[in-house]
């Protein structure tokens, strides 16, 4: 049996990540082009030291399968070598590739004036079936190699859960002074997860009034443990995104127990979280124990920044709303 000590200096690590976006849009604000670039070491770093550049599966984790729709997307893949061990966390590569996409998103919508809302919406573009063969991609970018016939990228299911969660918390993007709302979606796991959430902030200390999720996620086979898990994983997201880090000084970890790597406490918890579930009798089940976490966390920053101002673009925020 570790101790928390031996566990925490001693364990596999979630590669860290470095991104870079840029976008053009027209005079209207419509996206013109998209370039995404991404490095993280990863995780097959464990057993090859000679790789240096990620996977089909862990491209296909929000990154290569982006569903925005424009006529100019790049997307490339610098190399990263791994240098310490890196491992599975919950989400895996959707973590910073949501993050990136939708906190950009975001970014776009400010920049053309326009709601956050209906611009992610625009983005997305009409609905239909993404087939990532036509495009030149690998069928691994699938999450985990299921068929796309029988998991095909719907924008449709993407949208509605959007405009589920838009709706559930009464979306306004005129909110007082010190208060504001987010939204994200992402298909990840083969299930469809939004999120919108609601921040006050007073002279740097967070609340968090209100978290609405809706996820489409096929047949819901056991739906209180569905909810269960949504709910697990944004606190999870939060948790991640307010102050769990491990840093590194000489090749030892730095932390050590729950003093210095901090976890979610109930008091900084949102006051509600409620769930909203697609009922889908026709198709087939998706994956849900990781699907909320990423799509948490660019909603949550997205809030921040209507809120404050203030841009979130690393992990974790830290002192970042003090600053």
């Amino acid at each position: 049996v570790w101790t928390r000590e031996d566990d925490i200096q001693h364990d596999y690590y979630h590669g860290v990540s470095d991104q870079r976006i840029d976008a053009g849009l027209d005079e209207n604000g419509g996206l013109l082009a998209w370039q995404h670039r991404v490095t993280f070491p990863p995780i097959r770093s464990i057993r090859d030291a000679s790789a240096v550049s990620g996977s089909d599966g862990e491209l296909g984790n929000g990154f290569a399968d982006n569903p925005f729709v424009t006529p100019n997307m790049r997307l490339e893949n610098g190399e990263a070598k791994g240098k310490t061990r890196i491992g599975w966390y919950r989400s895996v590569h959707n973590l910073q590739h949501a993050f990136a996409v939708q906190s950009f998103a975001a970014e776009l919508a400010d920049a053309a004036g326009r709601d956050q809302k209906d611009y992610l919406l625009e983005l997305i573009g009409p609905d239909r079936i993404i087939n990532l063969e036509d495009d030149g991609l690998k069928i691994e970018y699938n999450n985990h190699r299921q068929s796309l016939d029988e998991f095909p990228i719907d924008t449709a299911r993407l949208k509605n859960v959007l405009n589920i969660a838009a709706d559930k918390i009464g979306w306004r993007s005129d909110l007082p002074s010190g208060r504001g709302m987010g939204v994200a979606a992402h298909r990840n796991f083969l299930s469809y997860v939004a999120m919108a959430v609601e921040v006050e902030i007073v002279d740097g200390e967070l609340t968090i009034p209100q978290v609405q999720i809706a996820c489409d996620c096929g047949l819901a086979v056991n739906p209180e443990s569905v909810k269960a898990q949504l709910e697990g994983g944004c606190l999870f997201g939060l948790s991640t995104a307010l102050d769990s880090e491990i840093t590194m000084s000489n090749g030892k970890v730095n932390q050590s127990n729950f003093h210095d790597y901090k976890v979610l406490r109930i008091d900084r918890s949102p006051r509600n979280i409620s769930v909203t579930l697609v009922e889908h009798d026709d198709q087939p089940p998706g994956g849900i124990g990781e699907a909320s976490t990423p799509c948490f966390i660019p909603a949550f920053t997205n809030a921040i920044f209507a809120a404050t101002g203030k841009r979130i673009r690393s992990l974790p925020i830290g002192d970042q709303l003090r600053a």
